[in-house]
């Protein structure tokens, strides 16, 4: 079995040495160069001693290995450089010692089961050179992409969790203008040595995809950020057509690859068709999604022109996977409202099969930090940083420069805090590292200007409060700086998980230093308020959290800590894979479970056999749509008359299960005196061979209560829609919409009226459930399965408390599913246990019925029969 992992990017792509003119292959998208008025960064203050020196002094050498950078400046040799693409939403970097090119005729393929230094490399490609016709080429590591995936898929597969793991995806260079022979001869090199299938798609593709569509629409909208502004809006008009044909692309090679039994992981908002594209080609395959970024609320994603294409693609996997609940709740209640579909906690109920939906925190892998910081030579930038700052509190920050990452406002924070706290005066440092993105000169103007500012009003001969790097610095300059930092400060507006702060919290194992983090990363989740949390909005807060940080009592450092340190290893890299794949297993297993080509039809012969070889049975039968068909006037005779024929034999019990009130319930089983009834899907019980009713819901009191706030949101609905209606009952009420004059408004209205019940109610314990016409509201406590608890309740109570040993549960809609679920769940304690479902659909049960209401009677009649043999 191979996993396929599918990200934008491959973890390697292609350079090619030639010195002749040819062909541009160069990297796409390029970034452009930050070009604004000087600021003062740790180059020129670390030369400050009393003036100013041109020159930095260089790294010291190590024992073992050396920086060939100058301090904080990466130098043109191959260093273990941190680069974080874009693409991916606070993911940490991959990490590298490596300096030697991996050729394509004399470098050795990574070997299965160990950390090799290709899958440590981190090195920055050098593709950008020109080529030719059979120009020599090397494979080697690439700097972009999602460094959180990388590193968690190498912890999974060093530790055993994952194996035979395949990559997919682009080589981050120009292609169209390689030859034919060229491009299989770098296919067939990353396949065979490197476990990699590389996805070939037109340069204007790729470039319409990623720099337009992903990162001029989608990043801002998934960042609760509506993208009204005139470029947005005509790369919009463009550019869904290049992100179709890429995704298309990666549909594409993965089902030419693919064979039975494998399974499919894409990850990220950058393929969000692809899920969809391959099950269409593929019904059965095991497809698994999960998005690295945040989800952003529905109100901001449906203003997405195709918003509904992008969730019907997202909806293609078996398993979809969040960042946190928040991003979970965003994305159910988006599919509910804009697809009109049934959205529980625990997935998403389509016409063909339940799409399962989870929350799993992405995280870092400590065995590979641990590896990094032994090195010499953080231990070396470790003595620089600590002696040049001696005295002074250090500050720090890493992030990329666009508008979520907050920098801004960390900057106009921190000038507020020095603006106040006169005594920190020379005393304090913040040392910005940002990352640049895609051309944005306003932001990086903006945050030019707050830099000058703040060092033109702090700054003397001898400190600059702002150290602004817009660069890359080595991985081991990195370590060093989170290991002595005093604090470490993370503003963004809105962000996944922003693994940075759980590297911060690891490496802090001896200075225990406090993390000021947004409120609005995923991380806050697991943190549980052990970090200094902040709204990045609100400067004046944000300033007093630089006070509260540096003035901390050693007490409260260590509490804190402990509780982000074990938040930290216990969300680790190879628990998330771990944990995925098991839920993805169990999610999986039960959607080809309740597929209808996966249920068998239901064998009378063996559940004659049964029947006869028990000594008790129950019968618990739905009443419209099994007993009698959905008719308006149904004959309950041919019901009436079987039930009867079943209620000859003493050794059966049964009970009819409807979502009509108990009266209305009770009428055509009169001349049924003994026959059990269940009414409002749950919420009242005759028992077995009783006249009385016993209500299992809530107090009537209670249920007039949440009613009466209910009817004034259905009302409202109501009045919207022309041609619905409220029916009230004595525990639910029901929104129908089916003869409605606009038919698509009501069914829009009708996915409203459902999130806005559930988004008020939910800790009322009231759920709204959309079904076919309607918007059923009911207790959540109540149901059929709860009823079929009390029935087996009752059974022990009764004259024969005998456990039966022969159990038929026939339903055909959704609210039957419960029932079915409950039966399944005794197989292991009930001998002869079978759940029906009347009709072919995507269902829980264990088989199939196809004949409707006629083929029901005529199994009971069969079972029936069987007795007087």
């Amino acid at each position: 079995m191979t996993t396929f992992v599918a990200s934008l990017h491959l973890p390697y792509t292609v350079k090619f040495r030639t010195e002749e003119n040819g062909h541009n292959f160069g990297i796409f998208p390029t970034a452009e160069s930050f070009i604004t008025a000087p600021v003062p960064n740790l180059l020129t203050t670390l030369g400050k001693s009393g003036g100013v020196l041109v020159t930095p002094p260089k790294t010291p050498p190590a024992p073992a290995a050396q920086d060939n950078g100058e301090f904080f400046f990466k130098d043109a040799g191959n260093i273990d450089v941190i680069v974080e693409d874009d693409e991916s939403d606070g993911q940490a970097p991959n990490r590298s010692s490596s300096t030697t090119s991996l050729t394509a005729h004399s470098s050795s393929p990574p070997k299965s089961g160990e950390r090799t230094s290709i899958r440590n490399s981190r090195r920055r490609s050098s593709a950008g050179q020109s080529g030719r016709k059979n120009s020599s080429w090397s494979v080697e590591p690439f700097d972009l992409g999602n460094g959180g995936l990388k590193n968690a898929v190498s912890a999974a597969l060093d530790s055993g969790v994952l194996e035979n793991r395949t990559w997919v995806g682009a080589l981050g260079i120009k292609t169209d203008h390689l030859e034919d022979v060229t491009r299989s001869e770098i296919d067939s090199r990353l396949r065979d040595d490197y476990d990699s299938l590389v996805v070939y798609c037109k340069d204007e593709d790729f470039e319409g995809h990623y720099a337009h569509y992903c990162k001029e629409m989608l990043w801002p909208v998934f960042h609760n950020q509506i993208p009204d502004y005139p470029r947005s809006k005509a790369y919009e008009d463009h550019s869904w057509c290049y992100y179709v044909n890429l995704n298309q692309a990666f549909a594409d090679a993965i089902v030419s690859d693919y064979k039975r039994g494998d399974q499919i992981w894409i990850h990220d908002y950058h393929l969000l068709l692809v899920p969809k594209m391959i099950r269409d080609k593929l019904p059965d395959a095991k497809i698994g999604f999960f998005l690295h970024v945040a989800f952003p609320s529905s109100e901001v994603f449906r203003c997405l022109a195709v918003r509904k294409e992008l969730l019907e693609g997202i909806l293609g996997a078996s398993l979809i996977g969040f960042q946190t609940p928040e991003y979970t709740r965003h994305f159910l209640q988006t599919c509910s409202r804009l697809l009109y579909v049934e959205a529980t906690r625990s997935g998403i109920q389509l016409e063909d099969r339940f799409v399962h939906v989870t929350s799993l925190p992405i995280g870092i892998d400590p065995i590979s930090l641990d590896i990094k910081r032994k090195e010499p030579t953080v231990e070396e930038w470790t003595k620089i940083i600590s002696e040049r700052y001696r005295g002074k509190k250090l500050i720090v920050a890493r992030d990329k420069l666009d508008h979520v990452r907050g920098v801004r406002q960390k900057l106009l924070a921190f000038e507020q805090f020095l603006d106040k706290h006169t005594e920190w005066e020379g005393q304090v440092v913040l040392i910005q590292v940002a990352l640049s993105t895609t051309e944005n000169p306003d932001l990086q103007n903006q945050v030019a200007d707050i830099v000058t500012r703040i060092n033109s009003s702090h700054a003397n001969l001898a400190h600059s409060p702002v150290v602004f790097l817009q660069q890359d610095i080595s991985f081991s300059q990195y370590i060093a700086l989170l290991t002595i930092a005093d604090a470490l400060v993370v503003t963004s507006l809105r962000e996944g998980m922003n693994l940075t702060s759980h590297e911060y919290v690891y490496f802090q194992d001896l200075k225990h230093s406090p993390l000021i983090l947004s409120e609005f990363t995923g991380s806050a989740s697991i943190f549980d308020g052990a970090e200094i949390s902040v709204n990045p909005w609100n400067n004046k807060q944000c300033a007093e959290a630089f006070q509260k940080a540096l003035t901390m009592s050693e007490d409260e450092k260590l509490r804190r800590w402990k509780k982000l340190y074990d938040a930290t290893v216990h969300h680790t890299a190879n628990y998330w894979v771990k944990t995925f794949m098991e839920k993805w297993d169990v999610a999986y297993d039960e959607q080809q479970r309740r597929g209808s080509s996966m249920i068998p039809r239901l064998s009378s012969k063996k559940l004659g056999d049964d029947y006869i070889a028990s000594k008790k049975r129950l019968f618990i039968l739905d009443y419209e749509g099994t007993l009698v068909s959905s008719e308006i006037m149904p004959n309950p005779q041919r019901t009436i008359d079987t039930i009867n024929d079943l209620l000859l034999d003493q050794r059966n019990i049964v009970y009819v299960m409807s979502s009509s009130e108990p009266e209305e319930l009770e009428a055509p089983f009169r001349r049924v005196p003994n026959v059990g009834l269940i009414s409002e899907n749950g919420c009242f019980i005759r028992p077995f061979g009783k006249k009385e009713w016993i209500r299992a819901a809530r107090p009537e009191e209670d249920c007039k209560r949440w009613k009466t706030q209910v009817k004034d949101i259905l009302d409202y609905y109501v009045i919207r829609t022309p041609g619905t209606r409220v029916e009230v009952h004595n525990c639910s009420l029901i929104f129908h919409y089916r003869n409605a004059e606009d038919p698509i408004t009501a069914a829009r209205q009708a996915a409203e009226c459902a999130n806005d019940v559930n988004d008020r109610f939910e800790n009322q314990s009231i759920r709204a459930v959309p079904v076919d016409g309607a918007v059923t509201v009911e207790c959540a406590e109540c149901n059929k399965a709860t009823a079929a608890d009390l029935v087996m309740k009752y059974i022990e109570e009764s004259e024969d408390p005998t456990k039966p040993d022969f159990i038929l549960v026939v339903g055909d809609d959704r609210e039957d599913e419960v029932a079915f679920h409950w039966a399944n769940e005794l197989k292991d304690t009930v001998p002869h246990v079978t759940s029906v479902s009347v009709g072919v659909r995507n269902t829980e049960a264990c088989a199939t019925l196809t004949q409707g209401v006629a083929g029901v009677h005529l199994v009971l009649q069969k079972l029936a029969a069987l007795d007087e043999e």
